[in-house]
């Protein structure tokens, strides 16, 4: 047996030592190094992905509070399409792509780079120019990946929506936006059905008046090898902290945010935590499943950046059969495989027999994200593809990027994530903003993040930033995720703080919960909801399940293997849990339901995967009440 090559975590520590003269005893040491010195560290990132600047920085690093009047690569220019490009190769495809009609394609970078020429082309004769808006409402195809390509190259910004968003949601979003140009698919299959968009894209046009141009994308899925070279693509560099894309919150709490990122912060932190925590390496495959309305779209987008092949997939994980997305991962040799934890929770719930007849020792990482990752699930993860490092990240859309998440030359604890992330200012506070090990609290940065959105759209006073970020502690970034820091160093993420359990000051993360209720093999899903209003003070949990449940035996399942303090009081059998297009459950929004609010002030429907779940929950309301 070979042994298994240094990681680029491992390469990176080696090169710090030869360039720097630093060493390290061990990755705590690393990482407290590389918050400490944001500037060093991050000029070091930029050498050791050989970062082109097109107009050099004078300063790596300026510190500022509040944080997000930091500067960082002051006065540099690049291009992150341009980066993407210099890993064009004879020796591997640019893209994988399939679909549920098992069409399988594998595009090479000539291809690519011919399909990018063709929409860089129209978006010029469209007049866009560096800084303007171009969005897009389709699928997560290979024509979508080039038409991002295209407006990037030309410095422009980007902005995307999965078809399955009604028009309403779409326009919520765009229209904060003024686009200039729309890409469109008039149509997608899912779930073995074929799904016409042609309304929906009238309506987005008739409400979006600043649209001067719609483009669809049909018109461009086909790759051809043309005579064409990077010679022929427009490069236009921005300013290292010039928009390169805007993404949004779910808008399961209120009107969606539209959080505007970085390039250059982008560009660097992709390298960082996809090819340092991820390990992704020239040559490698990599996949993540999502739709273009999923920051894990953007997150993955950035393999190229490493060298990687980015493979694609669209339709349903479940059509024509549940073991779809393997099945892919075999034939393309994918060596990164990702998805959200409910997806890996419903697969390790039932093996199936085209898993354990195949081999998948090419897989490198298996990554999860989304909500936390039960070490159950963790474990037959591990059992199940021995040769992989199961990578779990916890992050958000705000920050395009994980927080916490994985270390190649560390073991996994099924428990947790792995560690904190290089340049990441992590920590766990109490109430009373004191730093706590080994205790639950809220997950904060103490230091300002590179990946740090650079502002809200229509916020120019910072006032929506502040109290988003910042109404918590004063000065110091809270996410809202109710998590804890272990004496190893490792992360646990129990949900986010404001759906938590609290019960005689008392507080247990949702998902604590959850990870006992999935050792129930006829119990699907369930949701637990703490009530707090006037002289309601109730635990109620929701379960989904084909069998008559046994209250007696899940309480008491609960008292003795999570908290006696946290038993439910009440339980109840229905037959779907609401869940977001990105597959995160929607706690809080059916917490304020319950509470009275009504049903369209707290959510958006078209930001839920399974929006019908909803009005499930708005009839509970009505009974409960009655």
């Amino acid at each position: 047996m070979q042994p298994k090559p240094a990681s680029r975590l491992s390469n990176y520590t080696d090169f710090l030592e030869h360039a720097y003269g630093l060493q390290f005893k061990d990755y705590e040491t690393l990482h407290l190094w590389s918050i400490s010195n944001q500037g060093v560290f991050w000029e070091s990132i930029s050498r050791f992905f050989n970062v082109s600047f097109d107009s050099p920085y004078k300063q790596a690093f300026v510190s500022a509070t509040p944080f997000w009047e930091s500067e960082w690569f002051c006065g540099s220019q690049l291009s992150y399409a341009k980066h993407i490009f210099k890993h064009a190769s004879k020796q591997h495809p640019a893209l994988i792509f399939q679909n549920e009609s098992e069409e399988y394609r594998e595009i090479s970078w000539n291809q690519l780079i011919t399909a990018t020429y063709s929409f860089q082309q129209k978006l010029i004769k469209c007049g866009v120019q560096s800084g303007d808006c171009v969005v897009c409402y389709g699928v997560n195809g290979p024509e979508t990946i080039a038409a991002f390509l295209a407006t990037n190259a030309l410095g422009a910004v980007w902005s995307s929506c999965p078809p399955d968003f009604g028009s309403e949601a779409v326009v919520d979003r765009f229209q904060q936006l003024s686009p200039k140009v729309l890409f469109t698919h008039s149509k997608y299959t899912y779930n073995g059905k074929q799904h016409d968009c042609s309304s929906k894209i009238r309506a987005i046009q008739k409400s979006l008046t600043s649209i001067e141009h719609t483009l669809p994308l049909e018109a461009f899925s086909a790759f051809d090898d043309m005579s064409i070279g990077m010679d022929d693509l427009v490069f236009s560099p921005v300013p290292f902290s010039a928009p390169i894309w805007v993404l949004f919150s779910s808008g399961t709490t209120g009107k969606p945010k539209a959080l505007v990122h970085g390039t250059g912060h982008m560009l660097l932190e992709h390298l960082k935590a996809l090819g340092l925590h991820q390990d992704v390496c020239s040559g490698d495959r990599y996949f993540w499943y999502s739709t273009t309305g999923w920051m894990m779209w953007n997150y993955a987008l950035s393999s190229l950046l490493c060298g990687a092949t980015l493979c694609l997939y669209q339709g349903s994980p479940k059509h024509p059969n549940d073991s779809v997305l393997w099945q892919f991962a075999h034939k393309a040799k994918i060596n990164h495989f990702g998805s959200g934890a409910v997806y890996f929770q419903h697969q390790m719930e039932s093996p199936n027999s085209f898993l354990k007849e195949n081999d998948f020792t090419f897989l490198k990482t298996i990554g999860s994200t989304g909500s936390p990752l039960s070490s159950d699930v963790c474990l037959r993860l591990q059992q199940q593809f021995p040769h992989a490092h199961v990578v779990s990240l916890s992050g958000g859309t705000d920050v395009c990027t994980a927080f916490v998440g994985g270390n190649p030359d560390k073991p996994v604890n099924p428990n947790e994530i792995q560690c904190k992330m290089l340049g990441a200012a992590v920590a766990v506070w109490d109430a009373d903003g004191n730093s706590i090990i080994n205790i639950p609290g809220e997950l904060v940065l103490t230091a300002p993040l590179l990946s740090m959105p650079l502002y809200l759209v229509d916020d120019p006073d910072f006032e929506r930033y502040k109290q988003s970020y910042f109404s918590r502690f004063d000065s110091v970034w809270c996410h809202g995720d109710w998590a804890s820091i272990t004496k190893s160093g490792g992360v646990i993420i129990y949900g986010r703080s404001d759906a938590t359990l609290n019960r005689n000051g008392i507080r247990i993360g949702t998902a604590e919960l959850y990870a006992v209720m999935d050792q129930f093999e006829d119990i699907q899903d369930t949701l637990i909801i703490h009530l707090q209003k006037n002289s309601k003070d109730l635990l109620i949990l929701f379960v989904k399940s084909d069998n008559t449940i046994d209250e007696k035996t899940i309480k008491t399942y609960i008292r003795t293997r999570c908290s006696p303090r946290h038993v439910p009081d009440e339980i109840y059998q229905i037959d779907e849990i609401p869940y977001t297009v990105s597959g995160k459950k929607v706690e809080v929004p059916v917490k304020r339901l319950l509470q009275g609010e009504a049903l369209s002030n707290i959510v958006s429907l078209d930001a839920l995967k399974n929006p019908k779940a909803m009005a499930l929950f708005q009839d509970f309301f009505e009974r409960f009440n009655s």
